[in-house]
């Protein structure tokens, strides 16, 4: 693991970077940036939309253009989207770039936390089940071969989720 000023966490959707990211960047006092967030905001429409109107190849080639982008900015922890991974310019550009930390979390967990939400694109449909243990198979070796410390989740909240994080983030991560 390089020396890195930045964090950028990847994972599964549902596995918390959002969440964990932001309470990471607010104990080590760094700027969050959430990937698809920036997305919406310069787009001025949700993800959901963007996959709608330019299909998902339009939506990868923003996110690739903003990942470039913000991870090139010195001090941050950057949350990525579940599919920045299959892009290899983006697992170059994280890897190069920061310290990438996976958040992994099991499809049962995945289903627990995202029961109620109906906006993501790529698990829409009726087997959600499939859909995710379909996008694991295909994503989790892409998130753990590039990272460089693993997390993963025990069916726990964010606030016994977030001390777990910042402690083996204290023990490995050296900031430059």
């Amino acid at each position: 693991m390089n020396p890195s000023p930045n964090l950028f966490l990847v994972g599964p959707t549902g596995a918390g970077k959002t969440t964990i990211g932001q309470r990471l960047a607010a104990h080590y006092g760094l700027p969050f940036v959430d990937l698809d967030v920036e997305i919406e905001t310069r787009y001025g429409d949700t993800v959901a939309t963007i996959f709608e109107r330019e299909g998902e190849a339009g939506f990868r080639s923003r996110e690739r253009a903003y990942l470039d982008e913000f991870s090139r900015r010195p001090g941050i922890v950057l949350a990525t989207g579940a599919g920045a991974v299959l892009d290899p310019a983006n697992r170059d550009a994280l890897v190069a770039r920061g310290t990438v930390l996976m958040l992994g979390v099991e499809v049962d967990e995945q289903l627990d936390r995202l029961r109620h939400d109906g906006t993501r694109p790529m698990i829409a449909g009726d087997d959600r089940r499939g859909r995710l243990a379909s996008l694991a198979e295909s994503r989790n070796h892409l998130y753990e071969e590039i990272a460089d410390l693993i997390f993963r989740g025990r069916h726990e909240g964010v606030d016994d989720a977030v001390p777990r994080a910042i402690a083996l983030l204290d023990r490995h991560w050296k900031r430059s």
